[in-house]
């Protein structure tokens, strides 16, 4: 029986001989589970989760741990136990498959902000094993380097993978409060040039640009983008340092007006 990534044993449980049960079976033991016997509740759990297994295959093309999905599954399955209604005129399969799905999506959700794939996950692991033991062995911080080595990848390999781990940080995340007004990371990370008005800006600059002469054009774009000197103008268009001042003066004075 070829199973999620041909794996047939899931959290130690040998999937291929997994117990299906009746309805007459599982109603039968609804009744006992209300009336406090425990045994039935283990039974009616085993007995349902191949259902659990089929639910998770929906989910095998997402990189996920297939020990994690199972878990998570089956968690599911004893919520969906612990709300079934015997009074309703619905199969507990229709009523728990819902539940099961619902509780591996919203494990997905918050646990997986970040997707990261198996072989990432791996590469970092083992890197971090690597690093425990030289720290144990040399008592200092190994180098990534070495840890590479010892793996037997690129170094720029280790640090992607290491780096691909990191718990994602909140924008709101206070850094340091004083008793006062709270610094978050977006105080230390916007952007103060990518604003809506340098935006603006730039779409005025660009139009004004537009109304020049080509030589104008040329001389602004040496002075102020290239950071080129008017001597140094000059010498590169083949006119002397006075004409270049004049006419950086009068392409200014034009821009001011379409600004």
């Amino acid at each position: 029986m070829i199973l999620i990534i041909n794996k047939v044993e899931i959290c130690g449980v040998n999937t291929a001989k997994l117990k299906v049960l009746k309805e007459k079976e599982k109603r039968a033991l609804l009744i006992q589970m209300q009336n406090g016997d425990t045994t039935a509740r283990e039974t009616f759990i085993k007995g349902n989760l191949r259902l659990v297994l089929s639910v998770i295959q929906r989910f095998n093309n997402r990189g996920e741990n297939v020990d994690d999905l199972f878990q998570v599954g089956c968690i599911g399955l004893m919520k969906s136990i612990d709300n079934f209604d015997l009074g309703q005129n619905v199969r507990f399969s229709t009523y728990a498959v819902p539940m099961i799905i619902g509780e591996i999506r919203r494990y997905l959700r918050d646990n997986n902000s970040i997707r990261v794939s198996r072989s990432l996950r791996d590469i970092a692991y083992k890197a971090l094993v690597i690093r425990d033991r030289l720290i144990k062995e040399n008592n200092k911080e190994p180098s990534v380097s070495q840890i590479a080595k010892e793996l037997g990848i690129p170094r720029e390999d280790v640090v992607f993978a290491l780096d691909a781990i990191q718990d994602p940080v909140s924008l709101y995340e206070p850094i340091y409060h004083d008793g006062g007004d709270a610094i978050y990371v977006m105080d230390q990370v916007k952007d103060s040039k990518n604003t809506d008005e340098s935006w603006v800006e730039n779409i005025s600059i660009n139009e004004a640009m537009k109304r020049l002469t080509d030589r104008e054009k040329l001389i602004l774009n040496l002075r102020f983008f290239n950071g080129r000197t008017q001597m140094e103008v000059a010498n590169e268009i083949g006119i002397s340092q006075a004409q270049v001042s004049r006419l950086e003066k009068t392409a200014l004075k034009h821009m001011r007006k379409h600004v």
